[in-house]
């Protein structure tokens, strides 16, 4: 492990950590961040993404050392007072927890389901269409990693799940939980439905039917699809699928959270133990 004290605030080593917004850490230089201490010990024993620095204050090297001896040697550790740290980052840094990654090259949602199906007995998947809030695209893949999804399939609308607040509020699910991204949801859809996917669209419409009638066990491969809050799934959305689901609520009540309804909707979906490989190995493929 090369531990290395920070002296010079201009290293150009430390730029990724410079106060950038995360889209342009995205676009310009390809990298994303990692913050706090649980999220780092995440993508360092769970994620197929290897961090290609990492930022600590000495509190938080202190309390690390075990995580940090297993490192690649060639993964640099910058270390440094909290105060120096904030003035790198711009901002306090109450964590002191940093890590820089790159980001992998875009994978083909249709090649990821597919990828997934093989892998797994009677998979589950989320579709995600228009979320664009951070906490609640981070909660659903908080979700999935602790129920058994094998992967998320965005909308070209929903947020990047690999913005820091994403991450964080995953508790780093979206470092473990491989996800692609769609150029048209209605093809996808289409095509995902071609391969023997059954794709369910959460609908609390009243014709929709009850997700507690739904017979996990005669599932095979299903791709769980929601929508936002407010205007929910569209029409070309919800003309794709197989079937409209609603989960049941009491009267007066007339929609979940999102990650609420997607975590509901696992639990009761849930399929059984995978056959060939784990959810780490389809990570890998991102």
């Amino acid at each position: 492990m090369q531990t290395l004290s920070i002296g010079d605030l201009d290293d150009p080593r430390l730029a990724d950590y410079r106060n950038l917004k995360d889209a342009t850490l995205a676009r310009d230089r390809g990298r994303f961040i990692v913050e706090g201490a649980g999220t780092l010990r995440v993508l360092l024993s769970r994620s197929p993404h290897r961090p290609e620095s990492i930022l600590l204050s000495e509190r938080a090297h202190a309390s690390m050392g075990e995580e940090l001896d297993a490192l690649d040697p060639s993964c640099p550790v910058f270390v440094g007072a909290q105060a120096i740290l904030d003035r790198i980052v711009g901002f306090p840094i109450h964590r002191g927890v940093l890590a820089s990654c790159v980001r992998s090259e875009p994978v083909d949602p249709l090649e990821l389901a597919r990828s997934v199906q093989k892998q797994f007995e009677a998979p589950r998947i989320v579709v995600l269409e228009g979320l664009m809030n951070l906490d609640n695209v981070g909660l659903v893949f908080r979700n999935a990693m602790a129920l058994g999804a094998r992967a998320i399939l965005l909308c070209p609308r929903t947020c990047d799940p690999l913005y820091r607040k994403a991450i964080r509020t995953s508790m780093g699910g979206s470092l473990c939980v491989p996800f692609a991204r769609a150029d048209d949801l209605a093809r996808l859809l289409a095509a995902l439905r071609r391969s023997d996917w059954k794709v369910l669209a959460f609908d609390p419409a009243p014709d929709a039917v009850d997700l507690r009638d739904l017979d996990e066990s005669r599932l095979g491969p299903t791709a769980l699809l929601f929508g936002t809050e407010g205007a929910g799934l569209s029409e070309s959305a919800l003309a794709a699928s197989d079937r409209r689901v609603r989960i049941a609520m009491e009267q007066g009540v007339d929609s979940l959270n999102v990650a609420v309804a997607a975590g509901i909707a696992l639990s009761a979906l849930r399929s059984g133990d995978p056959v060939g490989g784990d959810a780490t190995e389809s990570a890998r493929i991102r």
